[in-house]
């Protein structure tokens, strides 16, 4: 089956007018593919199915989104990230009284965990407030219990490891069930809440803003929305950090940023 542009674009259009979700300007190529991939796993015949299912099944409307909303994430995603994290951001925190951070996307939550467990090696985390945000908001109550398959824990123990991790990452979590439960007190002044980059503004003025590997999925105009967003949210001498794909030399206000580590992606606010 062949989409055609204009029927993916009208699909969007209707499902933003009928349910709020905006995935109008995401990047047109990977949103046709997604669109085709569950047309497929549903079983239909064509878009105009797909548009009759969506009106007459809830359930059709979630398992869409999901479909859409991309959340491949782990812990220590990319380590050397958190290495040079470790090595040149954490110290400049350190005369900080209140250090606001927000994660943006945060998708199931183990990104958020893995700056937890940073902030906890630094004496920083009783210092900290972390905004974890994600528009989909399944993906946020998971990410609030902290629970994830105890398989995926010895690749989170490695990527720890190279990471910069310099206790024993098992002090971290507790096991039972076939699960790893993370330490409650690493998440108690975590606020998890919904928000769309596409469509909400910013709510806070932060010092490190991670929002990894979103950028991608957008069409340069929302791109270009979402560097504003990000700016109006970083404070001055703030840190935001970019999947290893994105880059600030596409941001409007690019030289108002210098690269602190410009492999890892990580950039300082100038101004």
């Amino acid at each position: 089956m062949n989409l055609d542009d204009l029927e993916v674009a009208s699909l969007l259009d209707e499902i933003y007018e009928q349910w709020g979700y905006d995935f109008r300007d995401y990047a047109s190529a990977s949103m046709k593919r997604r669109v085709q991939r569950f047309i497929e796993r549903e079983k239909l015949s064509s878009i105009i199915a797909l548009k009759v299912l969506l009106g007459t099944d809830p359930d059709c409307v979630r398992r869409f989104r999901d479909q859409i909303v991309v959340s491949v994430t782990s812990m220590f995603r990319d380590p050397e990230v958190y290495l040079a994290f470790r090595q040149t951001v954490l110290p400049l925190l350190n005369d900080l009284p209140l250090i606001r951070i927000w994660h943006a996307g945060c998708a199931t939550g183990e990104e958020v965990y893995s700056m937890l467990i940073l902030l906890q090696e630094y004496d920083l985390l009783e210092r900290a407030r972390i905004y974890a945000t994600d528009i989909d908001q399944v993906a946020v109550d998971v990410a609030k219990e902290g629970i994830y398959p105890l398989e995926k824990f010895g690749q989170y123990e490695t990527d720890y490891k190279l990471a910069g991790g310099f206790s024993s990452f098992h002090n971290y979590y507790s096991e039972g069930y076939g699960f790893g439960v993370l330490k409650k007190e690493l998440s108690q002044n975590v606020v998890w809440a919904s928000h769309n980059l596409v469509t909400d503004s910013s709510f806070n003025e932060f010092h490190i803003i991670f929002c990894r590997n979103v950028l991608i999925y957008f069409n340069p105009r929302l791109q270009e929305r979402v560097y504003y967003l990000l700016y109006d949210s970083l404070a001055e001498g703030g840190i935001v950090v970019l999947g290893r794909q994105e880059s600030m030399r596409q941001a409007p206000f690019r030289s108002e940023f210098r690269a602190l580590t410009p492999r890892e992606k990580i950039y300082q606010r100038l101004i």
